[in-house]
């Protein structure tokens, strides 16, 4: 066989793979079945009054063009009939359209928590505009924690839900977000990117991060993991970790981006309950 036969046969031959591992993984797509998944947090110094509260996570969206309402609109169902205490809402609304915000905004205005619903930045909106994602999602009831907290209280007891301003784009300021917390209750704080992780678990002040950014690779294969990963998202990709002294959940995240599938990493919620360690 000559060279050009040969490069012919090889070229014919990677093509072929190409298109068998292309039909494989629509055939096998995830990216519509979103999944709760239940993670216990064992949290130092919770008071008795809170031990069992939840907090449902909805991340990474991305709505449009290839994440549509009705996976949205599934997702905040099935999120309701958790009956969560709490919802949080870690960034990236949206991913191309500016526009998609106000369709967006109104959907998760249906999710429904005994506490509320609070919500912080990510890298893709301050990309777009974060100052007119901020103002969408405030005029429809989300409040949006840009280095800012809130305390929670039930019974005699209380956690402080801290919105770190995003870490890629932003100005995050964990002293200014902090601000206000008081040292006998626990700090949830909601960070979009997990690798900033090494960064405030050294603080000491903070007990759990909650993240999103790296949609967990959306394809994700056997004995190997994620095949593309974000800046700030390489180290902590997927799942619960210690870090340090913090316990930090990285969320799989609802939408997808680049490619418009997930493979063994399917849309996540995930609902968090509250231990004493």
């Amino acid at each position: 066989m000559n060279r050009r036969d040969f490069l012919r046969v090889a070229g014919l031959t990677v093509g072929a793979g190409l298109v068998t591992a292309t039909s494989y993984l629509a055939i096998n797509d995830e990216s519509q079945d979103p999944v709760i998944d239940r993670i216990p947090l064992a949290i130092r110094n919770l008071h008795p009054a809170l031990e069992g509260l939840t907090i449902v996570q909805i991340t990474d969206v991305h709505l449009y063009p290839l994440t549509q309402p009705e996976l949205v609109k599934k997702s905040v169902l099935m999120a309701n009939e958790l009956k969560p205490d709490l919802v949080v809402l870690t960034g990236d609304y949206v991913w191309q359209d500016l526009e998609a915000i106000y369709e967006l905004a109104p959907l998760f205005a249906g999710l429904d928590a005994k506490y509320g619903i609070f919500s912080t930045l990510g890298n893709h909106d301050y990309w777009l505009d974060a100052g007119v994602i901020t103002r969408v999602m405030e005029s429809t009831g989300l409040p949006v924690l840009i280095n800012q907290g809130v305390s929670i209280q039930q019974g005699k007891g209380s956690i402080f839900v801290a919105g770190l301003d995003d870490g890629w784009s932003g100005n995050p300021d964990l002293d200014e977000t902090l601000d206000g917390a008081n040292s006998s209750e626990p700090v949830i704080l909601l960070c979009h990117e997990p690798d900033l992780a090494d960064r405030y678990s050294l603080d000491g002040r903070v007990d759990v991060q909650l993240s999103g950014h790296t949609h967990g690779g959306q394809i994700r294969l056997p004995g190997i993991g994620a095949m593309v990963l974000p800046y700030l998202g390489r180290k902590y990709d997927i799942g619960l970790y210690r870090v340090n002294e913090m316990l930090l959940y990285t969320n799989r995240g609802l939408g997808v981006i680049s490619e418009p599938v997930r493979f063994n990493c399917p849309p996540e919620i995930s609902q968090f309950i509250l231990q004493s360690a």
